[in-house]
């Protein structure tokens, strides 16, 4: 970079007058431009191994599936993710223990449907729903917490139209207003948990579009702040707090 080639020249130029020089301060700096080197190299390494891990961490689990079929595909997948599953008839979830091992008894049920998947907090990407997509008798879907799930992420989620009941994405940082109108398709949702979004611009007036979107639907979260109301431009103002309106109700 062009601040990188300032300090190496700046390190070959001596430091005092000329008559004068100070090796030792020299070296100092030399040594200085040598480490920011290698710390930039460091960040970058790092940055591509990091992108790698979560590239095989997301990878398509084909073998299980060749072997046992979507289901218990899916089940292995969300267990290495330290997630839960629970199969059509079954009461209890399959989860991890306190070391993060599991059982592989989801095998033996390779035939039964999964209905509940819980991803919270897991990396779980765009590319880690290809474990997911063939299960059609899902119908509840925790994705909160989870940092790299977007909006391209939330495109993939009408393959579940037929069946998804419960969604949660809360404290998904990625998640804009853009990807939750692709929720649209998912009409058979009768919760949808939307707490804790940074990235989703007045709040307020954002959750009456989605609760005009999927009628049917309790919308969780997406509330306006405390004393604010929404404004016909979608902006957020002071004035009557929302629990002294109507829900549902747009102030003039």
């Amino acid at each position: 970079s062009c601040e990188l080639q300032q300090c190496r020249a700046l390190a070959r130029r001596p430091y005092g007058s000329a008559a004068s020089p100070d090796p030792s301060k020299g070296g100092i700096l030399q040594y200085l431009c040598n480490r920011f080197y290698d710390v930039e190299y460091l960040v970058g390494w790092s940055e591509t191994l990091r992108y790698r891990n979560l590239r095989r961490k997301n990878a398509y689990c084909g073998y299980i599936k060749g072997i046992y079929g979507d289901n218990a595909a899916a089940a292995y997948f969300v267990l290495s993710h330290r997630g839960r599953v629970r199969f059509q008839g079954q009461e209890t979830w399959l989860c991890v223990d306190r070391r993060g091992n599991f059982s592989y008894d989801f095998v033996e049920l390779q035939d039964v449907p999964v209905v509940a998947i819980d991803l919270a907090g897991s990396v779980l990407n765009y590319n880690g729903l290809d474990n997911l997509v063939k299960l059609t008798a899902l119908k509840s879907l925790d994705l909160s917490r989870c940092p790299h799930v977007d909006d391209w992420t939330l495109t993939r989620l009408q393959v579940f139209k037929d069946s998804l009941e419960e969604l949660s994405l809360a404290g998904c940082p990625q998640v804009t207003e853009r990807g939750l109108a692709c929720l649209h398709l998912l009409e058979n949702l009768r919760r949808l948990d939307l707490s804790h979004l940074p990235s989703v611009p007045t709040p307020g007036l954002i959750r009456i579009l989605v609760e005009e979107m999927l009628p049917r639907c309790e919308v969780v979260g997406l509330a306006p702040a405390a004393g604010a109301q929404t404004s016909r431009d979608g902006r957020e103002e002071p004035g009557v707090p929302s629990g002294d309106r109507r829900a549902g109700e747009i102030p003039a």
